[in-house]
């Protein structure tokens, strides 16, 4: 039977991302304003109407060759790489050691929207030019999205909960709040997850760029390209990377003398059942997932010092997400510092939710909000405070972290800092 006053904290973090490759690098530079969106350097970008993204930079695998090895990461596609590095990160952070006590109540829940991509990509490549007998037997394991928990389980040994969730851009924040839900239910006592996406591919930026939902104005000035609630947004910008999180249960937590982060306290999903990329009129559904996720956490609108928008940069997305905003905090909307990740690292679609968690965990542990960069031209209908072009210092007790999906997926999840009630 479930025990629902199970409670969960976060003891440890770990990433790779557009701006940097561990959590303290990301960490300065995105409170510094720095924006890692640049002209894609993996392949020829001059063809195509968008040419810029946020890409990883400086990635060694050989870094992490305790945990894969040189011939093993030369057929892995890249997104499972990312994962096992960040979760290594997180692991040494947390201090949690796997092992034959521990390893069936160990899960991993780590989403990503797309998968193996770059698999995908080059495997149909030679499937085109040299036939079917010449693509890769690790093909059909290494594009799936599953793969990434599955690896990471592999890596380091956990045999609790293993799966993965993809939904879209909401892809992140679902697969962190399951695996709250599953800690919360008694499923396992601690939970290994987050969400990785390696998109930048000619057939990614393709296919993304097709649905009108990307910027292709600022190829020249990727620097201000990604600017969320600013009147002059025209669409959002690829990110890629993967952040890694490590989710226990406070009883196990405390036991092996971890040190708790902060605490989760709520979250929920729901569907607009409206349209396949534009979001609800008005942001009804996002609005409804967060209220409902402060129900759960036994939590009301004044409680909240801080929210991390999905905040896209397209049109439709920001208005929506600022009315549902202010349908569920009414006049307090505008008392609410709000900043928006993806100005500095771009969309990293699966991965948002975790990075943007990330970020949220930082807050609170730091007292600062990263600001949202390139706001400058208000626009009437996004008139909150988004914490505009510079960092701000703040108390932030309880802070809020929304994802929104094509395909009408909302999931919001709530952190707050460990030791209030």
């Amino acid at each position: 039977m479930a025990d629902h006053s199970r409670r969960v904290v976060v003891t440890g973090l770990g990433i790779i991302s557009p701006l940097g490759n561990s959590v303290e690098t990301f960490w300065r530079e995105i409170l510094a304003g720095t924006c890692g969106i640049d002209r894609i350097t993996r392949f020829d970008p001059s063809r195509f109407a968008v040419q810029i993204a946020a890409q990883v930079k400086d990635f060694n695998v050989a870094e992490y060759a305790e945990y894969i090895d040189y011939k093993e990461a030369r057929r892995m596609d890249w997104f499972i790489q990312l994962s096992i590095a960040a979760t290594a990160q997180a692991m040494k952070q947390s201090g949690l050691k796997i092992d034959d006590a521990n390893r069936d109540w160990v899960g991993v829940l780590i989403g990503s929207g797309i998968g193996g991509l770059v698999t995908m990509q080059e495997s149909m490549r030679t499937l085109l030019e040299k036939g079917p007998m010449r693509v890769s037997p690790f093909t059909g394991p290494y594009m799936i999205p599953n793969m990434a928990s599955g690896q990471v389980a592999i890596t380091f040994g956990m045999m609790g909960p293993n799966f993965t969730i993809a939904s879209a851009c909401a892809t992140g924040t679902n697969a962190i709040g399951e695996a709250y839900e599953i800690i919360k239910r008694g499923d396992a006592d601690a939970m290994i997850t987050g969400g990785v996406e390696s998109q930048i591919t000619e057939f990614g930026l393709s296919a993304f760029h097709r649905t009108t939902a990307m910027s292709t104005s600022r190829n020249d000035d990727p620097q201000h390209a990604s600017r969320p609630f600013d009147s002059k947004r025209d669409g959002f910008i690829f990110g890629e990377g993967c952040a890694a999180m490590i989710f226990e249960e406070l009883g196990f937590a405390q036991k092996r003398g971890a040190q708790i982060l902060c605490e989760v306290a709520g979250y929920a999903a729901n569907d607009d059942a409206f349209h396949i990329s534009a979001p609800a009129e008005g942001g009804a559904g996002a609005a409804k997932a967060m209220a409902r996720a402060l129900h759960k956490a036994g939590l009301k609108p004044a409680d909240v010092d801080y929210i991390n928008a999905h905040g896209t940069s397209t049109i439709l997305n920001d208005a929506a997400e600022t009315q549902a905003i202010k349908t569920v905090f009414g006049e307090r909307a505008y008392k609410i510092p709000i900043s928006s990740t993806k100005s500095m690292v771009g969309h990293l679609l699966g991965a948002a939710g975790a990075v943007e968690a990330v970020a949220t965990i930082k807050t609170i542990e730091t007292g600062w909000i990263h600001p949202t960069i390139n706001y400058e031209y208000p626009d009437p209908v996004c008139d909150l405070d988004y914490v505009p072009n510079q960092a701000r210092q703040h108390n932030v007790r309880v802070a809020m972290s929304n994802s929104f999906g094509f395909g009408g997926h909302n999931a919001i999840i709530i952190f707050k800092k460990y030791g209030i009630r």
